[in-house]
């Protein structure tokens, strides 16, 4: 039974949904980083697919002025799936903050609260039922977070009458991930997830949210992904760190070379800029940051020493702590050559029928997949991982392999042959899946092909 089935079954049985009014329905699908991962908040290229696995969200709007939200899934993992709150106390981002902070068993509604929040900044909201299901494995580095936000957003907007779409609707939910959850992303998520379309990869330059033209990969090839069953968080404070050392590290090198470094709050989301690089240091070229400034960029610094030299953080959705050490030069050179890596990447794949193209992307993939350790992303399981991909080797149809999203866990997306030499990368990647089953106990899910995108599923009315 599929999801617009079982909200239909539900309202027949008198369950969730009340007989009289319209149910919204929209689905918003995972993602997964083939290139990129950490540059969207400094303002680098990433290349994004979407995964078939996805998020599902039915909004029906309600005569009282009650938010209900259930969220099956939720009970899975000993928290509340059944919250009510009312529509009178989200009279400010702190005051919802505080709402969703009062229980630990109700802290996803978060990401789904926030996005009535904004709504209600933009009109007078009634009451509304939300039910949401999903079928995308949490915490695993390919957007759990960002789905629900967007799949939400996208029904709850068409209940009341105003539909979003495109990056307005990326652009918001990002504002509720950052300002309601506390969970310092960037647009890549939310981007990929309603831009994205099935069998296609969507190059995003965000600046803050330029998509380009969809590219498919070479007809001989094709992206999968593991599951190192290591749980991810973008909230957690390896991520946390990583994000604020590029920041320390921009406004050194802003210093440096007296660059005045000032305060934003034209966008959506509010940042800071400077009048050479406009804000991102992913907009640093190599060989100017590799002649001028990785050397004078320490390797790493505590957040006292940093305050002590009388600068400022430049990161809306990040503290930089005293007692905390920061690898800003690991981060800073992450954040510009990562950038490189992504559009000599994406270059390639519209060119591959060049000799040698395919382990040259694979290559990047391992690259990249290595600068996440050095900033502290790093995971033993997904180094495995991409060691046992690495042991098989071209020549067995798997090219490349790295970490995605924020590191730290989560997932492992694969670059394998496809069509003529397909059935032997099958044979190698199984046997990857097998060996890494063995070495972690867990038998770990894996992700393969795509599906429309938030925009191109649309919003069904039941």
């Amino acid at each position: 039974m599929n999801f617009p089935e079982r909200v239909a079954q539900l309202r027949t049985e008198g369950r969730v949904f009340g007989e009289d009014g319209s149910i919204f329905v929209a689905r918003a699908p995972g993602r997964l980083d083939l290139m990129g991962g950490n540059v969207d908040y400094t303002g680098g290229m990433v290349f994004e697919t979407t995964l078939c696995e996805a998020t599902w969200a039915a909004v029906q709007l309600r005569d009282d002025d009650s938010i209900v939200l259930i969220n099956p899934q939720m009970r899975e993992r000993g928290w509340e799936d059944n919250v009510t709150f009312p529509i009178a106390a989200l009279t400010s981002e702190e005051a919802v903050r505080k709402l969703v902070n009062s229980d630990p068993q109700i802290r996803w509604t978060a990401y789904v609260l926030g996005i009535f929040y904004l709504l209600s900044r933009q009109q007078a909201v009634s009451g509304a039922t939300v039910y949401i299901a999903s079928d995308l494995p949490m915490n695993k580095g390919v957007s759990s977070s960002a789905a629900v936000e967007v799949a939400v957003m996208k029904a709850a907007a068409a209940a009341y009458g105003q539909p979003v779409q495109g990056i307005e609707l990326a652009e918001s939910c990002q504002w509720a991930e950052n300002a309601i959850a506390q969970s310092p992303c960037g647009v890549m998520d939310q981007a990929a997830i309603v831009l994205g379309d099935e069998s296609f990869l969507l190059p995003l330059l965000c600046q803050p949210c330029c998509p380009y033209s969809p590219v498919r990969l070479p007809e001989q090839l094709e992206c999968r992904a593991i599951d190192s069953g290591v749980s991810h968080s973008v909230s957690g404070m390896e991520c946390e760190i990583a994000r604020a050392a590029a920041f320390m590290g921009y406004k050194m090198i802003c210093d440096w070379e007296n660059l005045s470094v000032v305060r934003d709050d034209s966008g959506r989301i509010p940042r800071w800029k400077d009048a050479r690089w406009n804000g991102y240091l992913s907009n640093v070229p190599p060989s100017i940051f590799r002649s001028r400034f990785e050397n004078r960029l320490p390797e790493t610094l505590s957040g006292a020493d940093y305050f002590a030299a009388g600068r400022t953080h430049v990161d809306m959705f990040t503290p930089v702590r005293p007692e905390a050490v920061y690898p800003v030069r690991a981060a800073a050179r992450y954040a510009v050559e990562e950038n490189q890596r992504i559009r000599l990447f994406i270059e390639l794949a519209g060119d591959a029928a060049a000799e040698g193209a395919f382990d040259l992307m694979g290559e990047l993939m391992y690259q990249s997949h290595y600068a996440y350790t050095e900033c502290g992303l790093g995971c033993q399981q997904t180094d495995y991982l991409v060691d046992l991909v690495r042991a098989e080797g071209a020549s067995s149809g798997l090219y490349g392999a790295k970490i995605t999203g924020g590191g730290v866990g989560g997932t492992v997306a694969v670059l394998c042959r496809k069509g003529s030499g397909e059935a032997l990368a099958r044979e190698a990647f199984a046997r990857v899946v097998e060996r890494y089953a063995a070495y972690s106990g867990v038998q770990p899910y894996v992700f393969e092909g795509s599906s429309p995108g938030a925009d191109r599923y649309g919003v069904q009315m039941l």
